[in-house]
C-alpha cells in the first residue's frame, strides 16, 4: 500500500486528534457547566404574577422612586429628559386616570389624585403579541411577554394594541442618555420598542424583581399564582382586588389591593 503525502498528513492528524481526545475530555469535563434552559414544560407550571398594596404604597415617603430607580439602573433605561421622549418601564400616574371607573366611588374620593405604579401586565391574552408582525414579541408558557431587540422593526403596532400604555419606543439612540451602563444586560438602539419584562434575567438566577426587591414598603409582591402557599397568593386572600381594565379580557397579571 502507498501513501502520498497528503494522506500521511490526514492519518497522522487524525490519530493525533484521538490520542488527544481522552485528554481534552478529561479537561473539559472539570469545568463548570452552565444551567440548562427551562424547558416549555416546567415554566408551564408557574404563572408569576405582580401584587401591588396601594395603601402601603402611598405610606413611603412623597416622591418616593426606589422601585422605578432600581428597574431603571439594572436594565439601562435612558433618561431623555422629555416626557414626548421618554422610556419608561415602571412608573406612575394618579389613580384617577389608572382606575377611571372607580371616579364616583364615595369610598375612594381619597385616592383620586394619589399615584399608581405601573408596568407591563404580562397578559394572560396580550394583544401586542396578536400584532407584533415579525414575532419580537411573544408570551412564554409562564406569562412573562418577551421582547426581542433583534427582531423588532420599530413598526409600533405592539404599541398600538396595548391599552395600557406598557411600551415605550427608542426615537433616539439610547445608549448616550445612560449615565452608568450595566454591561450585564443588552443596551437598545434607536427604532427599537422595550418595556418591563418581569426581571426575567434575575428569575433565571432565583432572584426576585428589582423593584421588588428595592420597595422599603414592602408594598409590591411577587410570586407564582398557580402555588397555593405562595406569599402572591395570600397577599391576594380576602382583600379587595383590582385589574386594570379588565373588560378587554387580557387578563392583567399585576394586582392591585386597598
Amino acid at each position: 500500500m502507498q501513501f502520498d503525502r497528503r494522506g500521511f498528513l490526514k492519518i497522522t492528524g487524525l490519530t493525533l486528534l484521538g490520542l488527544s481526545a481522552k485528554p481534552g475530555w478529561e479537561v473539559f469535563s472539570k469545568m463548570d457547566q452552565p444551567e440548562p434552559s427551562p424547558t416549555a414544560e416546567t415554566l408551564a407550571k408557574i404563572r408569576w404574577a405582580m401584587v401591588v398594596d396601594l395603601k402601603k404604597c402611598w405610606s413611603a415617603k412623597e416622591g418616593c422612586r426606589d422601585c422605578i430607580d432600581a428597574c431603571h439602573r439594572i436594565h439601562n433605561v435612558p433618561n431623555l429628559g422629555t416626557v414626548k421622549e421618554e422610556i419608561k418601564w415602571v412608573w406612575t400616574e394618579p389613580y384617577e386616570k389608572v382606575f377611571p371607573e372607580h371616579e364616583f366611588e364615595l369610598t375612594g374620593e381619597e385616592y383620586q389624585h394619589q399615584p399608581v405604579l405601573l408596568l407591563c401586565n404580562q397578559c394572560d391574552d396580550p394583544p401586542c403579541v396578536k400584532y407584533c408582525p415579525t414575532r419580537a414579541t411573544w408570551r412564554r408558557e409562564d406569562g412573562i411577554v418577551m421582547m426581542d431587540f433583534h427582531r423588532c422593526i420599530g413598526c409600533r403596532y405592539c404599541m398600538a394594541g396595548c391599552p395600557y400604555g406598557s411600551r415605550s419606543f427608542n426615537w433616539r439612540d439610547p445608549r448616550s442618555f445612560i449615565k452608568n451602563i450595566n454591561l450585564e444586560y443588552p443596551t437598545r438602539v434607536r427604532g427599537v420598542v422595550e418595556k418591563c419584562n418581569f426581571c426575567v434575567e434575575r428569575l433565571a438566577q432565583n432572584k426576585i424583581p428589582a423593584c421588588v426587591e428595592a420597595c422599603k414598603e414592602k408594598a409590591l409582591v411577587f410570586g407564582d399564582l398557580k402555588d397555593p402557599k405562595s406569599e402572591i397568593r395570600e397577599a391576594l386572600k380576602f382583600k379587595t382586588i383590582y385589574q386594570r381594565q379588565p373588560e378587554l379580557g387580557t387578563k392583567p397579571k399585576v394586582y392591585y389591593i386597598l
